[in-house]
């Protein structure tokens, strides 16, 4: 029956050898609008009637099991009605068929042209700061993901590092996240206090977004000369601040952007000295590393001090386990670097 075969998940991202045994068994109807699923499911059962009664005249049974059995009497109208219900069903079917396969074909189509739009909403190439190293990995699960992260510089030699992670996968999502991208740089060219950033982004999500629709979000100023961070953590994957003597988590501060109007956050601050890093994530890191104790495994790959963090980082991501988007920002303060100013 069709309708078993929708129990079986389609995994597009597997191998070749196991889209081969999955392809087979998915019940493609499960994707249509209910209208054409069940036109779709009415051209199946034609085509079934059809070979039905043809075994049927093929066994010979007697003329007066035929009513009973369903199947038309062995007459040229017979004949007829066999081959009106087999291309009525075929018919449909293929029908059915080319407006999904059109269907989908535009909604790819839709989704790289996003994709591109949002790889130029993200930072290509993260401006040089002196005195420290930035890097930046992303990696959205589908044609587009529901991760942003930003690199924004300020006056007063200040930077802000800005990671959010909305509710959900898909389109949806990286609307959302866009959304919020636009609300941090408009709020950060006028007002660069990330606690003043989390309240406003928060106010209007909760007024023009779904209510099953949140983001969780991590905003951090760094003040160069002087290493301080201030920072603001609405619901996020606690930021890990790591030096030679100390492992800081900047926990959360307030709840997830877009929840509650009247939500409350507080502004804290650390100091990043010489030689510490930074590491800012979301949870599609966390969720695809193999095995529990997935922040301790991060606070060893940053605490290792090696030049390669970054890609020590990318090798916990294990594919297996990869079932969201992934994001990884990572600073460093250069221990030899001095700009002259105390620090």
């Amino acid at each position: 029956m069709p309708f078993l075969f929708s129990r079986v998940k389609l995994d597009k991202s597997g191998g070749s050898l196991r889209r081969a045994f999955t392809y087979p068994f998915y019940d493609w109807a499960s994707e249509m609008p209910t209208s054409k699923r069940i036109l779709m499911y009415v051209g199946i059962v034609l085509q079934g009637y059809a070979f039905y009664f043809t075994l049927m005249w093929a066994i010979r049974l007697p003329e007066s099991l035929n009513w009973v059995l369903f199947v038309p009497p062995r007459r040229p109208v017979g004949y007829v009605l066999m081959a009106v219900a087999y291309f009525s069903g075929r018919w449909i079917q293929n029908g059915m068929l080319t407006s999904e396969f059109i269907r989908k074909t535009q909604l790819e189509t839709d989704q790289i042209a996003a994709r591109q739009i949002q790889q130029t909403l993200q930072p290509g190439k993260l401006e040089d700061l002196p005195g420290y190293e930035v890097e930046a990995f992303y990696k959205p699960l589908r044609e587009v993901g529901g991760d942003y992260f930003d690199v924004i510089d300020l006056p007063a030699n200040r930077t802000l590092f800005a990671l959010a992670d909305v509710s959900g996968k898909g389109m949806p999502a990286a609307l959302l996240a866009a959304n919020i991208q636009a609300l941090v740089r408009s709020i950060a060219s006028a007002e660069s206090n990330p606690l003043a950033m989390a309240k406003q982004i928060n106010q209007h999500l909760s007024r023009y977004t779904p209510v099953d629709r949140f983001a969780t979000a991590v905003f951090i100023v760094l003040s160069r000369q002087s290493g301080e961070l201030a920072y603001v953590n609405a619901g996020h994957n606690a930021p890990i601040l790591s030096s030679s003597l100390s492992t800081t988590f900047l926990e959360a501060t307030g709840l997830p952007l877009g929840l509650f109007a009247d939500a409350q956050y507080e502004s804290r601050t650390a100091v990043m000295s010489r030689g510490s890093t930074l590491l800012m994530f979301s949870d599609g890191l966390t969720d695809s590393i193999r095995g529990g104790h997935a922040e301790n495994r991060l606070v060893d790959a940053v605490a290792e001090r090696a030049q390669r963090t970054m890609a020590n980082l990318k090798s916990l991501i294990d594919p297996k386990f990869n079932e969201d988007d992934v994001t990884i920002l990572l600073v460093k303060r250069i221990a030899g670097f001095s700009s002259g100013l105390s620090a």
